[in-house]
């Protein structure tokens, strides 16, 4: 039996989840794919996880989401191929607006192909597809506590 000022291991974890659920929370993350499958994928998991998740098809519709939460928006997400303009096209133009604004490329081309698209391997976080849910929230993790920015 505890008394009043006694606490157990399963009483202080909560708070230190809530403490981490806050602290996602705050992030917001513009998802940007053209292939369904992989756009609700990705966005599921990191909903999942507490992310507040904007989705969009392509760049046009990525470019109106951005302008709608008036560039609060702390990650860009994006397949490198896109419909219209290119991932890294479109993440030099949101940072025109949001210049601390973080982003993660996903492709299925390897990454020497991508490299072709205006990313600098080695200068960009990159994930390839097909990716698993660790895969993703790990990359999203350690590029959203990064202080570096990505080159583009």
């Amino acid at each position: 039996m505890l008394n009043a000022t006694q606490t157990t291991a399963d009483e202080i974890q909560p708070a230190i989840d809530l403490c981490d659920s806050l602290s996602i929370a705050r992030n917001t993350i513009l998802v940007v794919e053209d292939e369904a499958f992989v756009r609700e994928a990705a966005c599921d998991i990191l909903e999942g996880e507490g992310y507040r998740v904007l989705r969009a098809r392509n760049a046009a519709e990525a470019q109106a989401a951005f302008r709608r939460q008036q560039g609060g928006v702390q990650l860009l997400l994006s397949d490198v191929v896109l419909p219209g303009q290119n991932g890294p096209a479109l993440a030099k133009e949101l940072r025109a607006a949001r210049p601390a604004l973080k982003a993660i490329f996903i492709s299925g081309y390897p990454e020497n192909t991508v490299t072709r698209y205006g990313l600098t391997a080695g200068q960009m976080s990159y994930l390839p597809k097909p990716f698993s849910a660790e895969s993703l929230l790990g990359k999203v993790r350690q590029v959203l506590e990064s202080e570096e920015k990505v080159f583009l």
